[in-house]
Protein backbone atom coordinates (compact mmCIF):
# COMPACT_ATOMS: atom_id res chain seq x y z
CA UNK A 1 0.00 0.00 0.00
CA UNK A 2 1.32 3.47 -0.88
CA UNK A 3 0.95 6.16 1.94
CA UNK A 4 -1.44 8.32 1.82
CA UNK A 5 -2.14 9.23 5.17
CA UNK A 6 -1.61 8.53 8.90
CA UNK A 7 -4.22 6.31 9.40
CA UNK A 8 -2.71 4.37 5.97
CA UNK A 9 0.17 2.97 8.47
CA UNK A 10 -1.93 1.22 10.67
CA UNK A 11 -4.06 -0.37 7.67
CA UNK A 12 -0.80 -1.00 6.05
CA UNK A 13 0.98 -2.76 8.80
CA UNK A 14 -1.92 -4.68 9.81
CA UNK A 15 -2.75 -5.86 6.62
CA UNK A 16 1.09 -7.39 6.35
CA UNK A 17 0.71 -9.13 9.36
CA UNK A 18 -2.53 -10.83 8.37
CA UNK A 19 -0.12 -12.67 5.98
CA UNK A 20 1.63 -14.46 8.64
CA UNK A 21 0.50 -17.97 8.93
CA UNK A 22 0.12 -18.40 12.75
CA UNK A 23 -3.18 -17.08 14.06
CA UNK A 24 -1.89 -16.73 17.55
CA UNK A 25 1.06 -14.90 16.33
CA UNK A 26 -1.43 -12.68 14.27
CA UNK A 27 -3.63 -11.71 17.01
CA UNK A 28 -1.03 -10.61 19.51
CA UNK A 29 0.93 -8.52 16.52
CA UNK A 30 -2.11 -6.98 15.15
CA UNK A 31 -3.19 -6.20 18.96
CA UNK A 32 -0.31 -4.86 19.53
CA UNK A 33 0.51 -2.78 16.44
CA UNK A 34 -3.22 -1.06 17.25
CA UNK A 35 -2.62 0.25 20.52
CA UNK A 36 0.88 1.12 20.21
CA UNK A 37 -0.80 3.91 16.58
CA UNK A 38 -3.29 4.49 18.96
CA UNK A 39 -0.75 5.33 21.69
CA UNK A 40 1.46 7.41 19.63
CA UNK A 41 -2.18 9.49 18.12
CA UNK A 42 -3.60 9.73 21.69
CA UNK A 43 -0.04 10.80 23.70
CA UNK A 44 0.49 13.13 20.09
CA UNK A 45 3.98 11.83 20.13
CA UNK A 46 6.45 14.07 19.15
CA UNK A 47 9.67 12.99 17.31
CA UNK A 48 12.14 14.13 20.26
CA UNK A 49 10.11 11.75 22.58
CA UNK A 50 10.13 8.80 20.16
CA UNK A 51 13.48 8.42 19.56
CA UNK A 52 13.96 8.95 23.53
CA UNK A 53 11.91 6.09 23.72
CA UNK A 54 13.86 4.04 21.15
CA UNK A 55 17.11 4.62 23.97
CA UNK A 56 15.05 3.38 26.79
CA UNK A 57 14.56 0.29 24.90
CA UNK A 58 17.78 -0.04 23.76
CA UNK A 59 19.41 0.38 27.35
CA UNK A 60 16.72 -2.19 28.45
CA UNK A 61 18.57 -5.00 26.62
CA UNK A 62 22.13 -3.73 26.99
CA UNK A 63 21.91 -3.60 30.59
CA UNK A 64 20.44 -7.05 30.60
CA UNK A 65 23.09 -10.29 31.69
CA UNK A 66 23.41 -13.16 33.46
CA UNK A 67 23.09 -11.47 37.08
CA UNK A 68 20.72 -8.61 36.10
CA UNK A 69 17.42 -8.31 33.87
CA UNK A 70 16.49 -4.54 33.33
CA UNK A 71 13.52 -5.62 30.64
CA UNK A 72 11.97 -8.04 33.87
CA UNK A 73 12.55 -4.74 36.35
CA UNK A 74 10.70 -2.47 34.43
CA UNK A 75 8.07 -4.81 33.12
CA UNK A 76 7.42 -5.21 37.00
CA UNK A 77 7.56 -1.50 37.75
CA UNK A 78 4.76 -0.71 35.44
CA UNK A 79 2.51 -3.43 36.29
CA UNK A 80 2.73 -5.31 33.65
CA UNK A 81 3.95 -8.57 35.08
CA UNK A 82 1.64 -8.89 37.51
CA UNK A 83 -1.14 -8.28 35.37
CA UNK A 84 -0.29 -10.57 33.23
CA UNK A 85 -0.29 -13.24 36.43
CA UNK A 86 -3.33 -12.39 37.45
CA UNK A 87 -4.86 -12.85 33.80
CA UNK A 88 -3.38 -15.80 33.22
CA UNK A 89 -4.27 -17.54 36.92
CA UNK A 90 -7.03 -17.90 39.49
CA UNK A 91 -9.22 -18.98 37.32
CA UNK A 92 -8.42 -16.73 34.20
CA UNK A 93 -8.22 -13.69 36.73
CA UNK A 94 -11.70 -14.73 38.25
CA UNK A 95 -10.59 -15.86 41.26
CA UNK A 96 -8.01 -14.99 43.96
CA UNK A 97 -4.77 -17.06 43.21
CA UNK A 98 -1.29 -17.47 45.30
CA UNK A 99 0.46 -17.19 41.93
CA UNK A 100 2.78 -14.37 41.89
CA UNK A 101 5.26 -12.79 40.00
CA UNK A 102 8.60 -14.93 38.83
CA UNK A 103 10.72 -11.90 39.34
CA UNK A 104 14.18 -11.66 38.34
CA UNK A 105 16.47 -14.00 40.75
CA UNK A 106 14.87 -17.24 39.86
CA UNK A 107 17.97 -19.43 38.94
CA UNK A 108 17.33 -23.18 38.22
CA UNK A 109 19.21 -26.05 39.76
CA UNK A 110 19.00 -25.07 43.31
CA UNK A 111 20.35 -27.40 45.87
CA UNK A 112 18.66 -30.37 46.54
CA UNK A 113 17.16 -30.20 50.51
CA UNK A 114 15.89 -32.96 52.46
CA UNK A 115 12.27 -31.19 54.52
CA UNK A 116 13.63 -29.60 57.74
CA UNK A 117 16.79 -28.72 56.42
CA UNK A 118 18.77 -25.70 56.03
CA UNK A 119 19.04 -23.42 53.13
CA UNK A 120 21.55 -20.93 54.74
CA UNK A 121 25.28 -21.56 53.11
CA UNK A 122 27.33 -19.96 54.33
CA UNK A 123 27.77 -17.73 57.49
CA UNK A 124 25.16 -14.98 57.39
CA UNK A 125 23.37 -12.91 60.11
CA UNK A 126 19.76 -12.25 60.92
CA UNK A 127 16.86 -13.21 62.71
CA UNK A 128 16.36 -17.66 62.20
CA UNK A 129 12.89 -18.24 60.35
CA UNK A 130 11.03 -21.53 60.47
CA UNK A 131 9.14 -21.85 57.54
CA UNK A 132 6.11 -24.66 56.96
CA UNK A 133 4.39 -24.32 53.39
CA UNK A 134 1.44 -26.43 52.07
CA UNK A 135 0.29 -27.38 48.28
CA UNK A 136 -3.35 -28.26 47.63
CA UNK A 137 -5.12 -27.75 44.44
CA UNK A 138 -8.17 -26.35 43.52
CA UNK A 139 -10.63 -28.52 45.69
CA UNK A 140 -8.45 -28.31 48.48
CA UNK A 141 -6.72 -31.48 48.19
CA UNK A 142 -2.91 -32.43 49.17
CA UNK A 143 -0.34 -32.34 46.52
CA UNK A 144 2.30 -34.80 47.30
CA UNK A 145 5.18 -35.32 44.99
CA UNK A 146 5.53 -31.60 43.77
CA UNK A 147 9.12 -29.69 43.58
CA UNK A 148 8.99 -26.74 45.35
CA UNK A 149 11.99 -23.71 44.86
CA UNK A 150 12.73 -21.42 47.44
CA UNK A 151 14.74 -18.44 47.21
CA UNK A 152 15.24 -15.12 49.08
CA UNK A 153 17.16 -11.92 49.90
CA UNK A 154 19.68 -11.98 52.74
CA UNK A 155 19.12 -10.01 55.89
CA UNK A 156 20.85 -6.89 53.96
CA UNK A 157 18.71 -7.34 51.12
CA UNK A 158 20.76 -8.93 49.02
CA UNK A 159 20.23 -12.12 46.80
CA UNK A 160 23.26 -14.48 46.59
CA UNK A 161 24.46 -14.04 42.62
CA UNK A 162 24.26 -9.77 43.68
CA UNK A 163 26.66 -10.59 46.75
CA UNK A 164 30.24 -11.82 45.50
CA UNK A 165 30.38 -12.21 49.63
CA UNK A 166 27.33 -14.98 49.80
CA UNK A 167 28.04 -18.75 49.17
CA UNK A 168 27.15 -20.23 45.47
CA UNK A 169 23.21 -20.64 45.80
CA UNK A 170 22.98 -19.04 49.23
CA UNK A 171 19.31 -19.32 50.33
CA UNK A 172 18.31 -21.29 47.69
CA UNK A 173 16.35 -24.75 47.93
CA UNK A 174 14.66 -27.33 46.13
CA UNK A 175 12.34 -29.47 48.70
CA UNK A 176 9.50 -32.29 47.67
CA UNK A 177 6.49 -32.27 49.29
CA UNK A 178 4.91 -35.23 51.29
CA UNK A 179 2.10 -37.25 51.08
CA UNK A 180 0.24 -33.98 52.80
CA UNK A 181 1.43 -31.40 50.16
CA UNK A 182 3.93 -30.26 52.63
CA UNK A 183 7.47 -28.57 52.90
CA UNK A 184 9.16 -26.90 55.96
CA UNK A 185 12.80 -25.46 55.91
CA UNK A 186 14.67 -23.17 58.35
CA UNK A 187 16.88 -19.93 56.74
CA UNK A 188 16.70 -16.31 57.92
CA UNK A 189 13.83 -13.50 57.79
CA UNK A 190 14.45 -11.53 54.44
CA UNK A 191 14.99 -8.04 54.42
CA UNK A 192 12.98 -5.64 51.91
CA UNK A 193 15.42 -3.93 49.16
CA UNK A 194 15.63 -1.45 46.99
CA UNK A 195 15.09 -2.43 43.19
CA UNK A 196 18.29 -0.98 41.11
CA UNK A 197 18.15 2.71 39.83
CA UNK A 198 21.69 2.52 37.21
CA UNK A 199 19.05 2.01 34.22
CA UNK A 200 16.06 3.21 32.61
CA UNK A 201 13.74 1.74 35.42
CA UNK A 202 15.39 4.49 38.22
CA UNK A 203 14.54 7.37 35.41
CA UNK A 204 11.12 6.37 35.36
CA UNK A 205 10.64 6.10 39.50
CA UNK A 206 12.64 9.42 39.74
CA UNK A 207 10.16 10.61 37.00
CA UNK A 208 7.57 9.87 39.27
CA UNK A 209 8.23 10.23 42.27
CA UNK A 210 8.04 7.45 43.53
CA UNK A 211 10.07 4.81 46.20
CA UNK A 212 11.81 2.03 45.26
CA UNK A 213 11.72 -0.70 47.60
CA UNK A 214 10.19 -3.80 47.86
CA UNK A 215 8.50 -5.50 50.94
CA UNK A 216 10.51 -8.47 52.44
CA UNK A 217 8.99 -11.68 50.81
CA UNK A 218 10.25 -15.66 50.52
CA UNK A 219 10.00 -17.00 46.73
CA UNK A 220 8.48 -19.79 45.90
CA UNK A 221 8.21 -21.89 42.80
CA UNK A 222 5.64 -24.86 42.54
CA UNK A 223 6.36 -27.59 39.88
CA UNK A 224 4.56 -30.58 39.29
CA UNK A 225 3.36 -32.64 35.87
CA UNK A 226 -0.37 -32.01 35.79
CA UNK A 227 -0.63 -28.83 37.05
CA UNK A 228 0.54 -25.00 36.10
CA UNK A 229 3.59 -24.21 37.43
CA UNK A 230 3.16 -21.45 40.01
CA UNK A 231 5.45 -18.50 40.81
CA UNK A 232 4.79 -17.13 44.35
CA UNK A 233 5.80 -14.92 46.96
CA UNK A 234 4.94 -14.57 50.47
CA UNK A 235 5.67 -11.09 51.59
CA UNK A 236 6.12 -9.89 55.65
CA UNK A 237 2.97 -8.86 57.63
CA UNK A 238 5.38 -6.55 59.09
CA UNK A 239 6.86 -4.89 56.38
CA UNK A 240 6.47 -0.71 55.91
CA UNK A 241 5.99 -0.86 51.94
CA UNK A 242 3.65 -3.12 51.69
CA UNK A 243 0.89 -0.93 50.32
CA UNK A 244 3.60 0.67 48.10
CA UNK A 245 5.49 -2.15 46.77
CA UNK A 246 6.88 -0.78 43.70
CA UNK A 247 6.23 -3.64 41.53
CA UNK A 248 2.62 -3.75 42.21
CA UNK A 249 3.28 -7.62 43.40
CA UNK A 250 1.27 -7.58 46.88
CA UNK A 251 -1.76 -9.08 46.82
CA UNK A 252 -4.08 -10.39 50.06
CA UNK A 253 -3.61 -13.82 49.39
CA UNK A 254 0.42 -13.41 49.56
CA UNK A 255 0.28 -11.22 52.99
CA UNK A 256 2.28 -14.26 55.18
CA UNK A 257 2.27 -13.95 58.88
CA UNK A 258 5.72 -13.57 60.00
CA UNK A 259 5.35 -14.47 63.48
CA UNK A 260 8.25 -13.33 66.09
CA UNK A 261 8.80 -15.44 68.90
CA UNK A 262 10.84 -14.00 71.67
CA UNK A 263 10.16 -16.30 74.69
CA UNK A 264 9.58 -19.22 73.15
CA UNK A 265 11.80 -21.89 72.45
CA UNK A 266 12.76 -22.94 68.96
CA UNK A 267 12.32 -26.00 66.60
CA UNK A 268 16.16 -26.44 66.98
CA UNK A 269 18.20 -26.20 70.06
CA UNK A 270 20.98 -24.48 69.15
CA UNK A 271 18.58 -21.05 68.35
CA UNK A 272 19.03 -18.43 71.36
CA UNK A 273 17.10 -15.44 71.34
CA UNK A 274 14.20 -14.46 68.61
CA UNK A 275 13.09 -16.20 66.16
CA UNK A 276 9.93 -16.27 63.54
CA UNK A 277 7.79 -18.42 62.23
CA UNK A 278 5.71 -18.57 58.69
CA UNK A 279 3.23 -20.67 58.04
CA UNK A 280 1.41 -20.18 54.65
CA UNK A 281 -0.67 -22.51 52.15
CA UNK A 282 -0.61 -22.29 48.42
CA UNK A 283 -3.79 -23.64 45.84
CA UNK A 284 -2.36 -24.75 42.08
CA UNK A 285 -4.46 -25.02 38.85
CA UNK A 286 -4.28 -28.29 36.92
CA UNK A 287 -2.53 -27.62 33.61
CA UNK A 288 0.93 -27.75 31.70
CA UNK A 289 3.52 -28.29 33.90
CA UNK A 290 6.32 -26.03 32.23
CA UNK A 291 9.36 -23.81 33.47
CA UNK A 292 10.50 -20.46 31.50
CA UNK A 293 13.63 -19.97 30.44
CA UNK A 294 15.47 -18.33 33.87
CA UNK A 295 16.23 -14.86 33.77
CA UNK A 296 19.65 -14.90 35.26
CA UNK A 297 22.13 -17.92 34.92
CA UNK A 298 25.04 -17.05 37.56
CA UNK A 299 26.72 -14.25 39.94
CA UNK A 300 27.76 -11.12 39.66
CA UNK A 301 31.39 -10.23 39.93
CA UNK A 302 33.09 -7.81 41.73
CA UNK A 303 31.83 -6.17 44.79
CA UNK A 304 28.22 -6.21 45.92
CA UNK A 305 25.70 -3.15 44.95
CA UNK A 306 25.59 0.31 47.00
CA UNK A 307 22.02 0.68 47.39
CA UNK A 308 20.45 4.01 46.59
CA UNK A 309 17.16 4.55 48.35
CA UNK A 310 14.29 6.86 46.70
CA UNK A 311 12.42 8.86 49.05
CA UNK A 312 8.60 8.63 47.50
CA UNK A 313 6.79 12.09 46.84
CA UNK A 314 3.50 12.48 49.08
Amino acid sequence: MIIGSQQDVTRAVLAEIERAPNPRFREIMSAAVRHLHDFARDAKLTEGEFHQVCGYIAKLGQLSNASHNEVVLASGSVGLSSLVCLLNNGDAGQTETTANLMGPFWRMDSPVTPNGGSIVRCESPGVPIFVNAWVRDTAGQPVAGAQVDVWHTSAEGFYENQDPGQAEMNFRGKFTTDADGHISFRSIKPAGYPIPLSGPVGDLLRAQGRHNMRPAHIHFMIYKPGFKTQFSQVYSSDDPNLETDVQFGVTKALIGNYVLHENEAAPDADVKGAWYSLDHQFRIEAGEAKLPKPPITGKAEGPRPVWTVLQRVE
